[in-house]
Formats: structure tokens, C-alpha cells, sequence
């Protein structure tokens, strides 16, 4: 067990050893969770976040419809967001 002590404004020094073997480097992120016996600390996952244009969200409905009638109602979809179906790069189903 490791001690840290609480600086100004709540900031906590872990100590070295347990920041290598966590991975935790300077300006890593990490999570604070409530839990009942205490607060767990530990590095946080980030994973990137794509945000896709209309043209992308038209390609997806399109590309993933799996049956003729999907891909009909895909195509009304993609109508509804002001596009021709037949501009959007797609892969039809057989």
C-alpha cells in the first residue's frame, strides 16, 4: 500500500512506482470513481470519436441495407436528408 498526500486545489501525487506500472505519465488522463470504501483512480481509455457528415450517414444506410426492401427504405432515408441516392458512393446488396 502507498501513501499520497492532498496539495492545493485537491491534487494528489501518486506515487512513482504505482505510475509505472499503471502507465500513467504526465498529462495521461484518468478516471475518479465513487465507490463505497473510497475513491479508485485509474488511467482512463480515449478513443477518438468520428463525426460524420450527412454523405457518410447516407453511404452507412445505403452500404449496410441487406435485402431489396431494406435498400428501398435506405434510399427514402437518404432522400429524406436531402440527397440522391444514386450521387452517394455505395455498395448494393445482391
Amino acid at each position: 500500500m502507498e501513501s499520497a498526500k492532498v496539495g492545493k486545489r485537491g491534487a494528489i501525487v501518486v506515487p512513482a512506482k504505482l505510475r509505472r506500472r499503471f502507465g500513467i505519465e504526465e498529462g495521461t488522463l484518468v478516471t475518479a470513481e465513487e465507490r463505497e470504501d473510497g475513491i479508485l483512480i485509474r488511467p482512463a481509455v480515449v478513443v477518438p470519436i468520428e463525426r460524420y457528415t450527412p454523405e457518410r450517414k447516407a453511404e452507412f444506410l445505403l452500404s449496410n441495407a441487406t435485402t431489396r426492401a431494406d435498400y428501398r427504405k435506405a434510399r427514402k432515408e437518404v432522400q429524406k436528408l436531402g440527397m440522391d441516392p444514386d450521387s452517394i458512393p455505395h455498395r448494393r446488396p445482391a
